[in-house]
């Protein structure tokens, strides 16, 4: 079980694609092949929308991957795909980096989400403060017993470095959204490759905190 702590952070979704025209289908067209890859976070919502949009346009066929942000964005510029889905701003020197490549990125915001920090349903801490947060993942809160809690360590759990939510999380939370702060995630917080692995790791271990 878990508990999820009164902290809900809200983050926008995006969709990076390259400029380009297409003319309208056909019935005699031939199939169309479009690659979709980036954050895990919209990989349910782009996956419910490419079998909707695949209803109406039967001359297409549309391959929805994860992997994260970082990872679609970087497929979207090597040329490897044509959408990237992300849960953060495409950055700017992704930007360049893709024009070199003689890309434009066109970049839409498609939804809205939250991130809620969740803990073992036997941790007796309740709320966290998002400035007690921010101390958590740097390292400078390492007792549950420093927040309330009991005399156990902080177990911290965060998504991988490619991570869109990763990416907000360190600039909303543990730099509490300063642009001139350079405050880095623990070295002891461990780095999970999906947020099913930090919501299973939370379940079944007490000292265990992280985001989804």
């Amino acid at each position: 079980m878990k508990h999820i702590l009164i902290l809900f952070l809200l983050l926008s979704l995006f969709v990076t694609s390259c400029a380009s025209s297409s003319a309208s289908a056909s019935s005699n067209t031939p199939t169309t092949y479009i690659q979709n890859k980036g954050s895990d976070t919209i990989v349910n919502l782009a996956l419910a929308w490419a079998e909707r949009y695949q209803t109406l346009r039967p001359d297409v066929r549309i391959s929805v991957t994860g992997g994260g942000s970082g990872t679609g964005i970087a497929a979207l510029i090597n040329g490897t795909v044509d959408l990237a889905s992300a849960s953060r701003q495409i950055k700017a020197e992704e930007v360049e980096s893709a024009r070199a490549k003689g890309i434009e990125p066109l970049e839409h915001i498609i939804a809205r989400d939250a991130i809620a920090v969740v803990v073992n349903s036997e941790n007796r801490v309740k709320e966290l403060t998002l400035q007690q947060i921010a101390d958590i993942y740097s390292g400078k809160i390492t007792n549950w017993s420093e927040v309330g809690g009991e005399d156990r360590p902080i177990v911290k759990l965060s998504r991988e470095t490619n991570s869109g939510t990763h990416v907000y999380f360190l600039e909303t939370v543990l730099r509490l959204g300063n642009s001139d702060d350079k405050t880095l995630f623990s070295t002891d917080t461990l780095l999970l490759p999906s947020s099913e692995g930090i919501i299973a790791e939370v379940r079944q271990n007490p000292n265990a905190i992280g985001y989804d």
